[in-house]
């Protein structure tokens, strides 16, 4: 049998954290689900905290596969965040657990890589958007993007709505105050 894909394993650790959580799920599970030796695993991915960036890692290249153009910079941000939302949303429940397990006290070299983690999806939001500020403006449109990211992504974290419209109504909200104050350039 050939090596799993990172793809194949991510997806086995999907299933299998809906099926117990994603503290409960161990690496051999995954290499026992998908009939392998531990070490085929360990080629393509050594933690569990890498799975859960290739999670990250897939809702950023949903984002980035779409073209936002012809549109203004906040209806380019509210599509690309949608998206990658939507990316996730499948296994929303799981992406809250992997969020708790890296925020976990005794995890702090997660805690670290999951600010730089935000810090990489928030340029990818800016490609997307084609937002081009510069100097102090770019420093005060990233924060802010930062604060919206996150705030929006805590919410969709906890939105048991139907398609989760009350989230994309936040954030519609959010990148209108954006809009008012000019921050979307």
């Amino acid at each position: 049998m050939e090596a799993p894909t990172k793809a194949q394993i991510l997806d086995t650790a999907l299933q299998l954290a809906t099926a117990s959580s994603w503290e409960q799920l161990r690496l051999c599970d995954i290499a026992s689900a998908l009939n392998c030796p531990l070490s085929a695993l360990y080629q393509q991915i050594s933690t569990k905290d890498q799975l859960a960036d290739a999670w990250f890692d897939r809702a950023d290249q949903q984002m980035l596969s779409h073209c936002y153009q012809g549109r203004s910079a906040s209806e380019r941000l509210y599509l690309a965040i949608s998206s990658w939302l939507n990316a996730l949303a499948p296994y929303q429940q799981q992406t809250g657990q992997m969020l708790l397990y890296k925020l976990e006290p005794g995890h702090v070299h997660l805690q670290a890589a999951a600010l730089l983690r935000i810090s990489a999806t928030v340029q990818w939001l800016r490609e997307a958007a084609a937002l081009s500020a510069s100097g102090l403006a770019r420093i005060g449109q990233e924060l802010a993007l930062s604060a919206l990211f996150v705030g929006v992504f805590v919410h969709w974290l906890n939105d048991r709505s139907d398609g989760q419209q009350q989230t994309l109504q936040l954030l519609q909200r959010k990148l209108s105050a954006g809009d008012k104050l000019g921050l979307w350039r």
